[in-house]
């Protein structure tokens, strides 16, 4: 009688998530805290709607999301037990990692296929390749990911690493301080930096945007990192995690706009037309890639991240290099063909 009535009150997700409790008898849910790298903004959209729809919950966790402090941030979060997992840079976990060899970390899906780490330069200020960016000042706050990987695209286009100089700023102030002419050009997210200069008014075609990965670096993006305690004592929490935040991911590419008010729900303030464009940029740049849709989200190539740690270890001026199996853990993830993200 009482799941009838449960039935009748309750549908989707919700129906799904009740039964799966009922089900469970007394078992209660796994709690996690799960640590975003940035706002409730367009890209954290598929974490929401996995929690909204009860994808978490029906794998028998109760998730916990918060905002972060940028991409690099989310890494310590992790490190000090604050957080279980986090939506964190893959390459500032493997700086981490080669500065506290005994706290060491290791990813276990691929958020960002490729990163959206880019350049930014008024045309006016006559930048118009990459080597015009030497003897110029570059700002980005201190812990902004492309700005510390910077010295791997510099190689690759052949800038001096050294031959720039950095200025520090928090990030409301960065694009602020291009537009004022404060620094000649700024490091960022391309979705972030580029809505934000246009919402002061500047249009793309007054732009020279400068993207790591048309320079041939290889580097893979945000990642999910779990702490090395979950890993360890809780594997299944692990991978009900990633089947759930794969579906999330699944319906926000077949569903956008719907992503969106996942957002809104937790931010009413936001401007619902940018939040929409700025997902749509992460799909088609970060998300969506070629990779992607061969091999289904999360995953690596052996080579290609052989290749980035090298990219890694030359930026960071590693003490060693680590080997893929140190910084990357296949198996919490979902068989391919769960993660593809289109039919």
């Amino acid at each position: 009688m009482m799941l009838k009535t449960i039935r009748t009150l309750l549908s989707g997700a919700g129906l799904a998530a009740v039964m799966a409790l009922a089900a469970g008898g007394a078992d209660a849910a796994t709690s996690l805290k799960f640590t975003l790298d940035w706002k409730f903004e367009g890209p954290a959209a598929a974490f929401l709607v996995a929690a909204d729809k009860g994808y978490f919950a029906a794998e028998g966790l109760d998730v916990t999301i918060d905002t972060g402090n940028g991409s690099a941030g989310a890494v310590t979060r992790v490190a000090s037990g604050a957080y279980d997992i986090g939506m964190a840079d893959f390459n500032s976990m493997m700086e981490f990692n080669d500065k506290n060899p005994d706290k060491a970390m290791k990813a276990a899906f691929i958020v960002y296929d490729i990163p959206p780490f880019s350049v930014f330069a008024l045309k006016k200020s006559g930048i118009a390749k990459p080597a015009d960016l030497a003897g110029k000042t570059l700002g980005a706050p201190v812990f902004d990911a492309p700005r510390k990987l910077f010295p791997a695209y510099a190689k690759a286009v052949g800038v001096p690493a050294d031959g720039v100089t950095w200025k520090s700023m928090d990030p409301p102030l960065r694009e602020p301080m291009l537009m004022r002419g404060e620094v000649q050009a700024i490091s960022g997210f391309y979705f972030t930096s580029l809505l934000n200069l246009r919402a002061l008014g500047v249009t793309e075609k007054d732009l020279t945007i400068f993207n790591f990965a048309d320079a041939g670096v290889s580097l893979y993006g945000n990642a999910l990192i779990p702490s090395p305690k979950l890993m360890k004592e809780n594997p299944e929490a692990v991978k009900g995690f990633l089947r759930a935040v794969v579906k999330g991911w699944r319906d926000v590419v077949a569903d956008p706009a719907g992503g969106i008010q996942a957002i809104r729900k937790r931010d009413p303030l936001i401007d619902d037309k940018l939040e929409l464009d700025r997902l749509k940029m992460a799909l088609e740049m970060c998300v969506l890639t070629p990779d992607v849709k061969a091999d289904g989200m999360g995953g690596v190539r052996p080579e290609r991240l052989a290749a980035a740690i090298d990219q890694v270890a030359l930026a960071f001026g590693f003490a060693r290099k680590p080997a893929p199996a140190e910084v990357f853990d296949a198996s919490f993830l979902p068989a391919a063909a769960d993660r593809k993200l289109t039919p």
